[in-house]
């Protein structure tokens, strides 16, 4: 908290309770369809320049592992088929076990796919810096764990990265996702992006379109930088004109989206498990689900039992925010 004051200069809040304080007040598990979120961590130790978690979250706490793994058993209890481990740096979760080990997220996801009723599992978000071995290797064992990942990279400027203190280059970027594509053939790998910067010149910013084509990423966010009050990059020079932000921003986009639509069209003439999840929004005569890469898939179907089970489509088409199927018996 005292670093924090003298980085941003302005007043401080310690937020950072104690991890059975952090979570003693958490809100009962609601049930809500098949899907569900479990916090597991909040706040963030990185202090990336740009962002405010760690001012106004506090430092990473993680959840004790035996509480995530109740609320889990809860959840399958009640009918959840899928669970999204959640927390601003998801995978630097460190739970404590009731017999005092400590247990990464690795660990965590493997113990979470042996509940049963629990067939699915997400995370999010994540950071570079702890996408470790562990983790990747449970990509390639647990069947449950979905082949996609979010892992954020902000630029594909070594030199922007360093300005926003994310303490990984490019190379290592792309090292830990060639380690993972080769353990997971096929995987979905979506990001985030700030477009904008500043000091982002125009070769930085083609360095960031050179990463996307290098990587291949799928659907993915992207935003204009806007600073944010009390970050350290606040007090940097936001010479980028908004005209020229929002430029490349559209180019960007246009790429990222060309992209996840050629992902979609490539699994047209594919079997996908789907999880259904409720009617289609525009038609009530059809049923909706995601596939594992987290796509909408629109299918003709008179059966509302299914919805809360997997089902396997055939997938006939590819749309540009969607998947249309046919529901194989």
């Amino acid at each position: 908290m005292i670093d924090a004051a003298r980085i941003t200069r302005l007043p401080q809040v310690d937020v950072s309770f104690p991890e059975i304080e952090k979570f003693d007040h958490l809100p009962e598990p609601r049930v809500d369809g098949p899907s569900a979120y479990v916090s597991v961590m909040e706040g963030c130790s990185k202090y990336c320049t740009f962002c405010v978690v760690p001012y106004t979250r506090g430092e990473e706490v993680s959840r004790p592992f035996d509480d995530v793994l109740s609320e889990v058993i809860h959840l399958a209890e009640n009918g959840v088929r899928e669970v999204t481990l959640l927390g601003q740096n998801v995978n630097g979760y460190r739970g404590t076990t009731h017999d005092g080990r400590v247990a990464d997220l690795a660990d965590l996801i493997r113990v979470v796919a042996a509940v049963d009723g629990i067939d699915r599992i997400r995370y999010t978000t994540s950071h570079p810096l702890e996408f470790s071995d562990s983790l990747i290797q449970a990509h390639a064992e647990v069947p449950e764990l979905v082949k996609h990942l979010h892992l954020p990279v902000q630029s594909g400027s070594d030199r922007i990265l360093a300005a926003m203190k994310r303490n990984h280059t490019t190379l290592e970027y792309k090292s830990r996702l060639r380690k993972l594509r080769a353990a997971v053939p096929g995987i979905s790998i979506s990001s985030d992006f700030i477009v904008g910067f500043p000091g982002e010149t125009e070769k930085d910013f083609d360095n960031t379109m050179k990463l996307i084509e290098d990587v291949g990423f799928d659907f993915s966010f992207s935003f204009v930088y806007s600073p944010r009050p009390g970050t350290p990059a606040a007090d940097l020079k936001d010479d980028t004109p908004e005209a020229l932000k929002k430029e490349r921003l559209a180019a960007l986009q246009h790429r990222l989206n060309q992209q996840g639509f050629e992902i979609s069209r490539q699994m047209v003439g594919s079997i996908q498990r789907i999880l259904v999840t409720d009617y289609s929004k525009k038609d009530p005569g059809e049923l909706q689900g995601r596939t594992e890469n987290n796509r909408i898939v629109n299918f003709r179907c008179n059966n509302p039992k299914l919805i809360g089970q997997f089902a396997d489509v055939h997938i006939d088409d590819a749309q540009p925010h969607s998947l249309r199927g046919s529901l194989l018996q």
